[in-house]
């Protein structure tokens, strides 16, 4: 399975792994390791992100770094899955959905979880199905 992974990553999915891995080479003196067959890196921002088969892990808790490798792990199945069309599908609505101010406020008013979106809720799913793992889940961490 993880040969299928990297092949569909590396072709099906060049556009994002491209630019992960362009964002790897930037940061390449930051702490790195393999989960799963993505690679990970970690940085100094407050947020997660995955691009392709690249995972930059924001500061995290560590009782809640496993559960955000599954979800972040989950966006790189979509990757694989959506190839060209996951960085419209996915990408852009889950920077958008992240950082928007409105919709932190949206979040905040409404006691809606940042993983009831569903690019999130999908790599929840999609994280937890492969990994056998929990993720966060519809619960704000």
């Amino acid at each position: 399975m993880r040969v299928l992974y990297w092949v569909l990553q590396w072709t099906w999915g060049i556009v994002q792994n491209l630019l992960g891995g362009l964002l790897t080479l930037f940061l390449l003196k930051r702490e790195h390791m393999c989960y799963r067959g993505a690679f990970v890196t970690r940085w100094r921002l407050g947020g997660s992100m995955g691009l392709g088969m690249f995972i930059f892990l924001g500061k995290t808790l560590p009782k809640t770094e496993s559960q955000i490798l599954v979800h972040e792990f989950g966006h790189t199945v979509q990757s694989a899955i959506l190839g060209p069309l996951y960085l419209p599908v996915i990408g852009l609505p889950s920077v958008v959905w992240a950082n928007l101010p409105a919709f932190a406020k949206l979040r905040r008013k409404r006691r809606v979880s940042y993983y009831r979106a569903y690019q999130e809720h999908w790599a929840n799913h999609l994280g937890e199905r492969v990994t056998k793992l929990r993720s966060p889940g519809q619960k704000e961490i």
